[in-house]
């Protein structure tokens, strides 16, 4: 949920919809559908939510668990990574400020086995009623290459070149070799 680009958020009577400009749509599913068994493991994991009445009677907060991240995979932006297992539950709880309708609250507590105890972060989002969308294509110019199980990169002069220390060439045996 680092929304630094602008972000939609689409309701539906089964699913909400987390639109971000730089990345793949998030669903939370709040169907009342039970966790999936035998899962493939997402970037974004998997999202079950349920709406939560306040005093008035109206579904305003909307409160959610998300589960089933691939990995390998960095906690935020300093790059301490995750726990290898795998096995992170984020909680979330997602509602405008009763004061300031155009502010948006996600309490976000993360459970991860490399943290000591559970890890709460409330981000607030500001509402723009007239956003500008615009293209946001960071794979454009995108140098790396992946040959099998190995990343190479492309340099200036269109010349594949390792991406680590004493990386084996790639495969070349189904390309014609010319011979010198």
């Amino acid at each position: 949920m680092n929304a630094v680009f602008p972000m939609e958020i689409v309701i539906t009577p089964n699913t909400t919809y987390m639109l971000f400009d730089s990345s793949t749509p998030r669903r939370i599913y709040t169907d009342g559908r039970d966790w999936p068994q035998n899962l493939e493991p997402a970037f974004a994991g998997y999202s079950i939510g349920h709406w939560i009445a306040g005093a008035d009677g109206r579904l305003d907060r909307l409160e959610v668990e998300t589960r089933n991240m691939k990995g390998p995979r960095d906690f935020e932006t300093s790059g301490l990574p995750v726990h290898e297992d795998n096995q992170t539950v984020v909680t979330e709880k997602i509602y405008l400020d009763k004061a300031k309708p155009d502010i948006l609250h996600d309490e976000v507590t993360t459970i991860d086995h490399a943290l000591t105890r559970p890890w709460t972060v409330t981000k607030s989002y500001r509402r723009e009623r007239n956003p500008i969308w615009y293209d946001n294509n960071c794979a454009e110019n995108n140098n790396h290459v992946v040959i099998g199980k190995e990343n190479y990169f492309l340099s200036a002069d269109g010349l594949l070149m390792p991406a680590r220390k004493d990386q084996p060439p790639p495969d070349l045996k189904y390309f014609n070799q010319t011979r010198r």
